[in-house]
């Protein structure tokens, strides 16, 4: 599978000129033959939207969104939206279309309050972890915050996940001689999350200023054995274009089989005790 990382910039707020860049991504990345193109977390929108959050919410149904599905020939894409819900709820989705048709919609299940982050004040919570089948196996997408739980990685690898999407929006923070230190915990996430369940994870992070927030870029891909590809250039808009061999999924599970021996039963019944004795037994 040739996976392309869309390393995008986009502009806050403006729908159609990120569309017609959506657009001319995915021209470029079928004239390199990628099988599967990822755009980072509200690749659509831009991320600080604050009060233009409803003006800029779409339904799937709607003819901005259609029109990027309908490019999903010959290419898998992945990519973030605003999310106008049917109960009128406003969501920050993620869209996976293939073969001219919506696959999967996920819908950001933790939504950050804390430090500079504020997204339940403006986005409803996502309630279901869901993988969906595609022509490469079965695929699981999380957006941002949701990949910093250990539980979502675990509930998709569990569900039979076998690729994960990490749609991300993370502000540059923790500058020191080495390197950025959120760069580096989101390496160590994707590194680990990929040993312990088998997978594949790619990692599509963003470029560009929003109203002082710096985003770094560095998109890249882990495979299931943990091992990190050369990440995209640093704060540059790119095409990153990684290929990866799926039959590592199946090597690695069998030289590590720890999906095999995980005892779902005993994860229930104690998360079930835990319930009760934080709920004082009422649950």
């Amino acid at each position: 599978m040739r996976v392309g990382l869309a390393q995008v910039r986009p502009m806050l707020g403006k729908l159609n000129e990120n569309i017609a860049m959506h657009q001319e991504m995915i021209q470029r990345a079928k004239a390199e033959n990628v099988d599967l193109l990822v755009f980072p977390e509200l690749s659509l929108t831009g991320y600080h939207l604050l009060d233009i959050t409803y003006d800029v919410a779409r339904n799937v149904e709607s003819e901005e969104i259609q029109q990027l599905v309908r490019l999903a020939e010959g290419i898998d894409i992945a990519f973030g939206f605003v999310e106008s819900g049917a109960d009128h709820r406003i969501f920050n989705s993620a869209l996976y279309a293939a073969e001219g048709q919506v696959q999967h919609v996920h819908r950001k299940i933790y939504l950050p309050t804390y430090g500079m982050f504020d997204e339940a004040r403006y986005f409803g919570q996502g309630d279901t972890i869901r993988s969906f089948s595609t022509r490469f196996g079965q695929v699981g997408m999380l957006i941002c915050e949701d990949m910093w739980h250990p539980s979502t990685t675990y509930l998709l690898a569990q569900d039979g996940a076998q690729i994960l999407l990490g749609l991300v929006n993370s502000p540059s923070r923790g500058v020191h001689a080495t390197g950025l230190g959120n760069q580096e915990s989101w390496h160590a996430i994707i590194e680990s999350q990929s040993q312990f369940y088998g997978m594949v994870t790619c990692f599509s992070q963003r470029v560009g200023v929003e109203d002082g927030l710096i985003f770094s870029g560095g998109s890249t891909v882990a495979d299931p054995f943990g091992e990190i590809a050369p990440a995209a250039p640093m704060f540059e808009e790119a095409l990153h274009i990684i290929d990866v061999d799926l039959d590592q999924i199946r090597r690695a599970r069998y030289q590590m089989p720890l999906l095999r021996d995980e005892n779902l039963d005993l994860t229930v019944r104690e998360l079930k005790r835990i319930i009760r004795q934080r709920t004082g037994g009422n649950a």
